[in-house]
């Protein structure tokens, strides 16, 4: 069993920058693939960005290519993302996820375990 915790969340405004952090427990961590999702109101959730278990890749929804980077301290047990440039239409609830495949995909059916989310804000 892998719990996730998401911290980081907040108000900010148009073009400032955020920086996510998910908490792991479990000591499979470094196998896991890690992935962001966001959940606006009223819309289905999607993803944002993934890497593999070991960090030597990354995929990014196109929404956020070249704002968002995804990294990962496998000692710490955390992945973190990256925010800059944020927009209006990136409010959102941002979830962490962990893929005990292990090799990275944006595909939300692909995760087994899920943090509570972190509320994003972003005022014009």
């Amino acid at each position: 069993q892998v719990q996730l915790v998401e911290s980081g969340g907040g108000l900010v405004q148009a073009g400032g920058s955020l920086r996510l952090s998910c908490a792991a427990s479990g000591r499979a961590f470094n196998t896991f693939a890690m992935g962001w999702f966001r959940q606006a109101p009223g819309k289905g959730r999607e993803s944002v960005a993934a890497i593999r278990w070991n960090g030597l890749a990354t995929y990014y929804a196109d929404s956020v290519k070249g704002r968002f980077t995804i990294s990962r301290d496998n000692a710490k047990n955390t992945v973190y993302l990256q925010m800059n440039s944020l927009k209006p239409e990136d409010t959102a609830v941002y979830y962490c996820a962990a893929d005990r495949w292990g090799a990275g995909t944006l595909n939300l059916s692909g995760y087994d375990y899920w943090g509570q989310g972190t509320q994003v804000t972003v005022s014009s």
